[in-house]
């Protein structure tokens, strides 16, 4: 089994990872990249832990592209990739803040706040994380 599932949560929780993206990166594309392979890394221990992981991102990005944007310095960017943060907290349960300075994330703490959702700044603070190894990945030899 790869997930714990915590029973003092009756059900999974939906839980927005925040953390720098943008910030720091002069818009340089590969700094963004690794800031957001950077948010990628704690999908998995959400996600074992038995809930649903989401990242800003992964929802402003396509939508920003789908409206011409050429990128995160268009100037619909600021349209999109805050407010799409905005609207997913909505619906989330939870905020979890990695480190680093960060405008978004911390907006996003600001905004669980004062809906009252939980915010966890360490993965062991998320109901039902427990240390665990990564997913099997298939052996690409076939083997």
């Amino acid at each position: 089994m790869f997930w714990v599932y915590d029973a003092t949560v009756d059900r999974p929780l939906l839980i927005l990872i925040a953390g720098p993206y943008r910030s720091g990166t002069g818009d340089d594309p590969a700094l963004m990249a690794a800031n957001l392979a950077r948010l990628e890394e704690v999908a998995w221990p959400v996600f074992r832990a038995g809930h649903v992981p989401m990242i800003g991102e992964w929802v402003a990005l396509p939508v920003l592209r789908s409206a011409g944007a050429t990128g995160v310095s268009d100037p619909l960017a600021e349209q999109v990739l805050y407010p799409t943060a905005q609207r997913l907290l909505a619906h989330c349960d939870a905020v979890l803040r990695l480190p680093g300075a960060s405008t978004g994330a911390d907006q996003d703490v600001a905004i669980a706040v004062e809906r009252g959702l939980a915010v966890y700044h360490r993965l062991e603070d998320i109901p039902g994380w427990s240390p665990g190894p990564a997913p099997s990945q298939p052996d690409p030899a076939g083997s």
